[in-house]
């Protein structure tokens, strides 16, 4: 009680001491008492704190308490400070860049100036908008990621040859995007983007490194939403040394291989240093990547990306978290389950299953992806069309998952399963509204540029709408787009097929091919004959899955998939189910897609 009463006592001292006293002077006392000498070079924080929140109290409206405010930023974030002579000009800085605070008489701002080692200052605009508005938590932030920028190792000679290696790195990749190319879409900007040798580049400023736009989805154009993906170029610390460039690898002017792209000095003493630090690809956003594009991304570099750095999971997981949604881990029992979404188009309602058990296989897992190393301005170009890939992967598999999740008993007008088929490769499987019969199609990312589509169908040739699907897809990068204008397509070329009424020989075929009611299920008999008529069972190889996809008509929807090999000339008999491995599903018209369906197509 009497330590209490004590405490008391001093605190209402104190109270009284500085009653009188202007905040001025308080705040010299706290600075006064932070610039004491102690053991800890770091700044206490207790007084730091008490600081701030002395400064957040008033409003800043003299020249001394901007420059306050400034000295506590600095401190907050590691940097130096000191005022000009004339008293005009605050300055903060660090080992590679420091700011100019340009003051007025009032506690104004003027003007802030970033300068990068070696170059003049140049204004930025979103610092001296944060000043004059006296957002400084914000001005705080902005500061704490440009020294990110610059976590260079080594001293103070080594940060400096680090960072004139990636100034060389920043003239050559300005360089490979000049170079000529035939022009592909009708929008410049997203023809950059798209197709260019880097994508769009925006030179470094205001303290701001190097960034280069490289993927925006057709979903985005339209709704004027062009940021799309977006990578800085940056440098890093590295473990082990790297022959990083001192000098521009493209002459000028540049030249040109046999295949377009540009041709690089050889690396040599004159030309690199071995330093601890690799230049960084660092994506703005996470990007999920499957397993096997790591693998090429490791290729390209010779620089692994660290296996610390990577969390395993299936694709969709992945997702499904980047999007904020948990539906994958929080509303099931875990990966395995089967996830189900709908997706409302106008007019149309569609239903799509992704299976868990398909999706968690090894070729199916990724990883989230913050930063890719890499040594030379050779890579950027490789490693930027490997990305684009993955986009327009996760941008089709995407736009299957929505925020709504099918409740049980739902109806929608179109239910579809995908599954994996390969990395670059998946399958959605389908009810035919106008037949009883499954479709299948099959959709070939085979790079950001090329997509094939083979759909798979009972009664349907299949170059002309192959064609059709194909063009659709790649104009939209939506799965439900897609199948709302393939089953348009369908509804007016298909027409429902009725089984015979009894055990006969169809109207030209081989006499040993039967039909029965319930299904048709032909028995070939002649060597070198493999006969199937319109309602009967058709088999068509599935591209790059070794799979046949066969689809049969009656009065119930059938279906069976094998991933065995097309029948072949040899073959003398077929048994009334051809695909004994898989099982013949039979589903009312109220089919709902479910995981076991198709596993043979993985």
């Amino acid at each position: 009680m009497a330590f209490r009463t004590t405490g008391m006592s001093l605190v209402s001292d104190l109270h009284l001491k500085y009653a009188e006293k202007k905040w001025n002077e308080t705040f010299q006392l706290v600075r006064r008492c932070m610039d004491k000498s102690r053991g800890d070079p770091k700044p206490c924080e207790p007084l730091v704190r008490c600081l701030k929140r002395l400064h957040e109290a008033l409003n800043v409206s003299t020249l001394s308490c901007m420059v306050s405010r400034l000295e506590m930023v600095a401190k907050q974030r590691g940097m130096g400070s000191h005022l000009s002579p004339s008293e005009t000009t605050c300055y903060l800085t660090a080992d590679l860049f420091y700011l100019e605070v340009l003051l007025l008489p009032g506690g104004g701002v003027e003007d802030v100036k970033v300068a990068q080692h070696g170059e003049a200052p140049v204004t930025s605009e979103s610092l001296l908008k944060l000043l004059r508005s006296r957002r400084f938590e914000e001005f705080s932030g902005k500061l704490e990621g440009l020294a990110s920028l610059y976590n260079i190792p080594g001293d103070n000679e080594t940060k400096v040859k680090i960072f004139t290696s990636l100034q060389h790195l920043g003239r050559d990749l300005q360089k490979i995007s000049h170079l000529p190319r035939a022009l592909k879409e009708s929008d410049p900007q997203v023809d950059i983007i798209l197709n260019g040798r880097l994508g769009y580049l925006t030179v470094g400023r205001e303290g701001c490194p190097m960034s280069i736009q490289f993927f925006v989805s057709p979903s985005d154009i339209l709704l004027g939403e062009s940021v799309g993906q977006v990578t800085l170029v940056t440098v890093g610390p590295s473990e082990s040394t790297h022959d990083l460039q001192m000098t521009s690898l493209i002459p000028q002017p540049p030249q040109l291989d046999s295949q377009g792209d540009p041709v690089f000095s050889p690396l040599s003493e004159a030309t690199c240093e071995a330093l601890p630090a690799c230049f960084l690809l660092k994506l703005q956003k996470p990007l999920p990547v499957l397993s096997a594009f790591i693998n090429k991304i490791n290729q390209i570099t010779g620089v692994a990306i660290p296996e610390t750095d990577l969390q395993w999971a299936p694709l969709p997981q992945l997702l499904m978290e980047l999007s904020g949604r948990k539906n994958w881990d929080e509303t099931l029992s875990g990966p395995e389950s089967d996830t189900f979404f709908i997706v409302s188009l106008p007019g149309e309602v569609h239903s799509y299953v992704v299976p868990g058990t398909a999706w968690a296989g090894g070729t199916c897992k990724g990883s989230m992806v913050g930063s890719i190393p890499f040594t030379h301005p050779a890579h950027v170009p490789a490693l930027l069309e490997v990305l684009r890939h993955q986009c327009t992967i996760n941008t089709l598999l995407a736009s299957c998952g929505t925020a709504t999740r099918r409740s049980p008993g739902a109806v929608c007008d179109l239910y579809c399963e995908v599954l994996p088929v390969c990395e670059s490769s998946f399958s959605v499987t389908f009810h035919l509204s106008e037949s009883d019969s499954l479709a299948v199609l099959v959709v070939n990312v085979e790079d950001s540029r090329h997509l094939r589509c083979s759909l798979f169908a009972s009664g349907l040739e299949q170059s002309p709408m192959d064609e059709y699907i194909s063009k659709v897809l790649k104009r939209c990068l939506s799965i439900p787009v897609t199948m709302r204008a393939l089953n348009g397509k369908l509804e007016k070329r298909m027409t429902p097929q009725t089984p015979p009424a009894r055990l006969t020989t169809l109207a030209g075929a081989p006499p040993s091919v039967l039909v029965s009611q319930d299904t048709v299920s032909p028995s070939v008999t002649e060597p070198g004959s493999v006969w199937s008529p319109p309602s009967a069972t058709i088999s068509q190889s599935v591209p790059g899955a070794d799979a046949v996809a066969a689809v049969s008509a009656s009065e119930y929807y059938l279906m069976s998939v094998t991933a065995s090999q097309p029948v072949s000339d040899s073959n003398t008999s077929l048994p009334a189910n051809p695909y004994p491995c898989v099982s013949v599903g039979v589903y009312p018209s109220h089919w709902i897609a479910s995981s076991n369906h198709l596993p043979e197509l993985i």
